[in-house]
């Protein structure tokens, strides 16, 4: 006798456990959606792969209130900056750049973006404190569960699951599904998402090991080490690496190979060659907790979701970790849908908000993938400094290197060309724009007929503050009961906001009646003197563009949805534009 498959119902079917998916989760759980994230491991993460989490990621941490526990846990702002080229960590270094913002010159740009820092957090730190959180908020996670297939229909998706431990199939059905289940993503071939670029371009291997190399790096402290050596140029990163997992006894290295050849045999004595090369003795103990290949890959999707199904993080762009985007912009990409899906499941968007997550998302996909994939030829500038094309004759290698030291016009040209090319590695680890400049062009934001602000200085490197619908709210520090708040900490938490300043009472009432009356939460925010927020710094008032009695509609992912630039001409004009404005972002009428 046959018996029914059995059946588990959620809201949003997440797909991966990695970055997107576990602040996917987090996300949907703190909103309030019925979330359930499956995954195919019997664990989270256990190795240390992403790293770098930027400001933009920590400040989405803030929001859901866990910032700290991250902060606990990881290498702190300070020590991630001195990331330095050398022939080995024990040989001749041959120079540093500040990175992340901790250059005295650049620190202020950073601090001037964001009430959050930097800091270096593994996947084995963020995974957990993230899981952890989605689950005390109700979010349901099972382990040990094999994504098969889904088929989509008129009001749902139903998703065909394999229990591993028991091999049992049983369906989930589900409104929505999150596909964040990696660079091999079953979710995005199943949707035949159409993707673009090369694909893999380069293999490289991750060693991790035990060591206590303090010695040679205490003095410099990073989360980088960059090591010219014979061969070092040939596929993977664009040089040698050792990269500092916790300071200063655990590492990974990172070597390239030919993709085409396949990887080399993990023997014992081939990590320990690959180790000592890098390090630059014999004089040091290890022990290697685990050896992988991977591909440098240069692939983007050009359409990001279908119909019911989302797909975000490593499944939809694909790339080298070099600036340190691929678990910010996973986390990001789960940010940006997270509030929309909630509002529709709660009924209070209509479906076609979703749409959005493809338009506002799919350009950043190409834009980090091109700019990892372009950090890494960037490194040649290196070589090319030594006037090398390559590292294949040693001799020639030694003799360059020691030309450096030479005095001389030779010896020089040497010099000044390595400082130029260390110099020009801050696209790869001072690239603050990228991060914070990314504006969206969407039907959740409503232009004011304003023109988007002309850079200032390379957008790239300097972020730019703007209230410019479709960028993000601007952060500085204002005042509540005389105590110092972000600009940033009084939106998000899951809701719009409406910020104005002394005269826009009108806004603040049209915000607390359109509440009311639509059931989507509008956070008023009236920044002044007298109000609840002040500015006595005066910094907001020079952020705002906006006159006292003005308006900036403020969507749960801290973006600028819409922007009155003056006072209203009445409470009934009031009402009327603000309704008119939410009613265009939640695609509600």
């Amino acid at each position: 006798m046959s018996t029914a498959r059995s059946v588990v119902e959620t809201d949003v079917l997440v797909v991966g456990s990695g970055p997107a998916g576990a602040s996917a989760a987090l996300f949907l759980a703190t909103y309030g959606t019925r979330t359930l994230l499956v995954t195919k491991y019997s664990r989270l993460s256990d190795t240390p792969r992403a790293h770098i989490t930027n400001q933009r990621t920590m400040e989405t941490l803030r929001d859901m209130g866990i910032e700290d526990r991250l902060m606990r846990e990881a290498t702190p702002w300070e020590w991630m900056g001195n990331t330095t080229f050398c022939t080995s960590l024990a040989g001749d270094e041959l120079g540093r750049i500040p990175s992340w913002g901790t250059d005295t010159v650049r620190h202020a740009d950073y601090e001037l973006q964001s009430p959050c820092t930097m800091l270096d957090a593994p996947q084995t730190i963020t995974e957990p404190i993230m899981v952890k959180a989605a689950q005390e908020r109700g979010a349901k996670i099972r382990f040990d569960t094999e994504y098969l297939s889904h088929v989509q229909d008129e009001s749902g998706v139903t998703t065909t699951v394999r229990d591993r431990l028991t091999g049992i199939e049983y369906d989930i059905r589900s409104k929505y599904v999150v596909g964040a289940d990696g660079a091999r993503s079953k979710v995005a071939e199943d949707l035949d998402l159409p993707f673009e670029g090369p694909g893999a371009v380069a293999g490289s291997l991750s060693i991790i090991f035990e060591a206590d190399l303090s010695r040679f790096v205490a003095h410099r402290p990073s989360v980088l080490y960059w090591m010219v050596q014979p061969g070092a140029e040939r596929e993977g990163v664009g040089l040698g690496v050792l990269r500092m997992i916790k300071p200063w006894h655990e590492w990974m290295l990172m070597w390239g190979y030919e993709v085409a050849a396949g990887p080399p045999t993990f023997s014992d004595e081939f990590i320990r060659e690959l180790a000592v090369k890098l390090v630059g003795t014999e004089d040091f103990d290890m022990h290697v907790t685990s050896a992988a290949p991977w591909t440098v890959n240069h692939h983007y999707a050009t359409t990001i979701a279908r119909g019911r199904v989302f797909c975000a993080g490593d499944a939809v762009h694909r790339h080298p970790p070099t600036n340190g985007l691929g678990s910010n912009t996973s986390i990001q990409d789960s940010y940006n849908l997270a509030w929309k899906l909630a509002h529709v499941v709660a009924g209070t968007a209509g479906p076609e908000l979703l749409a959005t997550y493809d338009t506002e998302r799919g350009p950043i996909a190409r834009q980090i993938v091109e700019r990892a994939n372009q950090s890494i030829a960037d490194t040649g500038r290196i070589l090319s400094a030594l006037d090398l094309t390559d590292t294949t004759d040693v001799d020639k290698l030694d003799q360059q290197l020691a030309l450096r030291k030479a005095p001389g016009p030779e010896g020089e040209k040497i010099r000044g060309a390595l400082r130029e090319a260390i110099a020009y590695k801050a696209y790869e680890f001072d690239a603050h724009g990228v991060e914070h400049n990314q504006r969206y062009a969407s039907t959740a934001v409503v232009p004011d007929g304003t023109p988007m602000p002309e850079y200032r200085r390379d957008p790239e490197l300097y972020a730019q503050p703007t209230t410019w619908p479709g960028a993000k709210l601007p952060h500085t520090w204002v005042t509540e009961n005389g105590c110092r708040v972000s600009t940033l900490d009084v939106g998000g938490h899951g809701t719009f906001s409406l910020v104005t300043g002394i005269g826009g009472r009108p806004w603040l009432d049209a915000a607390l009646a359109l509440a009311e009356t639509t059931g989507v939460p509008i956070t008023p925010v009236s920044i002044g003197p007298g109000e609840r927020y002040e500015d006595p710094y005066g910094t907001w008032a020079g952020l705002r563009e906006i006159d006292d009695g003005g308006a900036l509609l403020v969507r749960p992912d801290l973006y600028i949805a819409a922007r009155h630039l003056g006072s209203p001409e009445s409470p009934e004009q009031a009402h009327e534009w603000l309704a008119g404005v939410l009613r265009s972002v939640l695609r509600t009428g």
